[in-house]
């Protein structure tokens, strides 16, 4: 679990294709102090499982369903990208609950420079768009933010100076694909509201069988929805 609390602006470093995956190479110091292998780390929102770390660097293994389905796919040696290590147990939610596993992605739509920071609009599948509301929270590449306005199609942020200097929403423009993560909690109340008066939950475990998976604890890590 994650907080959308952006701790490094790291780095790619290489991306080497492994046929029906990747495997990718990338730079950041604070969040691979004391990191082991099997750990999680947050690339652009999306939870990966270390594999290697060495010198402030570490490779994750991405697998065919998360590259489809989030901006991962694209990335190119030399891109930047948002990093940020799993909330511990006792530590402060200065964003919200965030789990790393990618709903969909955005495009970004509009950008305007405003007074005190930049405000940005991005469009969004229609089925995400109901988890969407004005006031609510969402997950930008891997950021917490608070959403402005709300419509069918998009909704607008607002990024203060420090988040544009810290994040890559900072050099984003018009045309720029972008990870999506709604709120969870939104999900769960769609969920539990539609078994309202069923006398139970679902006896499938309530698993979305679209996550991507590879088995064992890193599937379950680096599931994209």
């Amino acid at each position: 679990m994650f907080t959308g609390i952006v701790e490094e602006l790291g780095q790619v470093l290489a991306v080497e294709d492994l046929g029906e995956q990747a495997r990718l190479r990338l730079r950041g110091p604070k969040v691979t102090e004391g990191v082991r292998h099997g750990d999680s780390i947050a690339v652009n929102g999306v939870c990966l499982t270390v594999v290697t770390s060495e010198d402030g660097e570490f490779t994750a293994d991405v697998m065919a369903e998360t590259l489809h389905r989030s901006v991962l796919g694209s990335l190119t040696e030399g891109a930047p990208v948002n990093l940020e290590r799993p909330l511990a147990f006792g530590g402060r939610l200065d964003g919200h609950l965030v789990q790393g596993h990618v709903d969909g992605t955005g495009t970004i739509a509009e950008r305007r420079e405003t007074a005190g920071g930049t405000d940005i609009t991005v469009t969004l599948p229609g089925a995400l768009a109901r988890y969407v509301v004005e006031k609510g929270s969402i997950t930008v590449d891997g950021v917490s933010l608070t959403v402005v306005d709300a419509a069918e199609d998009r909704f607008t942020i607002s990024l203060i100076p420090t988040t544009l200097a810290l994040t890559t929403l900072g050099t984003k423009q018009p045309g720029d694909p972008v990870n999506l993560e709604v709120d969870v909690l939104a999900k769960y109340v769609e969920r539990l509201l539609g078994h309202a008066g069923t006398g139970g939950g679902d006896s499938g475990g309530g698993r979305d069988s679209g996550n991507a998976g590879d088995g064992a604890a890193a599937s379950r890590k680096e599931a994209v929805r």
